[in-house]
């Protein structure tokens, strides 16, 4: 598996820019552009920190089939699809207001 492809592609299906998956990861962008212009693999550390900014665990990451979810319906996709795209602040209150329900 070729983790900086794949960190690569997550972050464009999600239209962010390196920056915002540092700010998003709380790592610096140096230490994100370094792992490319090095060829370094990440830290389990840094990349438990990228996968919280996906929403997604470390196996997750590491699962081979593409589509992660594949037990769940349709709705239930296209509902974590639209979470994936929420800030943690966005996501904070939607599940706030959904334990209010």
């Amino acid at each position: 598996m070729d983790i900086l492809n794949k960190i690569t592609e997550m972050r464009l299906e999600k239209g962010w820019t390196e920056y915002e998956l540092a700010e998003r990861s709380e790592l610096t962008q140096s230490t994100i552009s370094s792992w490319y212009r090095k060829k370094l693999i990440p830290s389990i550390s840094s990349l438990e920190h990228i996968c919280n900014a996906f929403g997604i665990s470390l196996s997750q990451f590491f699962n081979e089939n593409t589509d992660n979810s594949n037990s769940l319906t349709e709705e239930q996709k296209e509902i974590l699809k639209r979470w994936n795209k929420l800030t943690k602040e966005q996501q904070s209150k939607l599940a706030d207001f959904l334990d209010s329900l």
